[in-house]
């Protein structure tokens, strides 16, 4: 039975973080592949770099991984794109028997119901969660708009997952070393091209 990963995201830009909740999955959960795949128009979530930087970025955080894998279907569709479009498309190509994993952290479950169609979600795609110390999940909230939600989770245990993108675009803006928390080809990617700078049109 095949067993697939997919860990969306804007991945703006991708960094350690993201490598080591889809490692941690990877291993835990025994999957064949993982499927990175980059926000095109997310409608909550602003961006701050091009699709066609982000698609590079990941495709440079990748590529030395053999069991992770690039999904263009958010970046190739017209519109704004929710998760629940994404795994429906997803379960065309990958049908029942095949498990598919959705990848998030315990604070993307904390917002599970109040993103679009969570049974939806919870249908096409099983959740793989890894726990964050310290946030709480309305369990009643999310068994009211997706009954059984508790039962299509899988949990992830493994160090804290730091850092986060927001944090790594305000480190470049003031200058600040990142290094030590993207690939060095993601670095040397955002700085060649001078992606996040303070200065206006720094990130097109």
């Amino acid at each position: 039975m095949e067993r697939l990963g997919v860990l969306g995201g804007t991945f703006d830009p991708p960094h350690l973080g993201h490598l080591a909740l889809a490692e941690a999955a990877r291993q835990q959960l025994r999957l064949e592949q993982v499927l990175w795949a980059p926000a095109g128009h997310p409608p909550h979530k602003r961006v701050h770099s091009s699709a066609r930087h982000r698609l590079a970025m990941t495709e440079l955080a990748i590529t030395s991984h053999p069991r992770f894998a690039l999904c263009r279907l958010d970046l190739d569709r017209p519109g704004h794109h929710y998760t629940a479009d994404l795994l429906d498309l997803l379960r065309v190509q990958y049908p029942a028997p095949a498990i598919i994993h959705f990848l998030v952290g315990q604070d993307s479950l904390s917002e599970l119901a109040k993103w679009r169609a969570p049974e939806r979600i919870l249908s096409a795609a099983r959740l793989a969660v890894y726990r964050r110390p310290g946030v709480k999940v309305d369990w009643e909230a999310l068994e009211r708009v997706a009954p059984g939600a508790r039962t299509r989770i899988d949990w992830l245990e493994g160090p804290p997952l730091e850092p986060a993108s927001y944090l790594i675009r305000e480190l470049v803006k003031q200058g600040q070393p990142i290094m030590h928390l993207v690939p060095p080809a993601v670095g040397s990617y955002i700085k060649a091209h001078r992606l996040y700078q303070a200065s206006p049109g720094a990130t097109g």
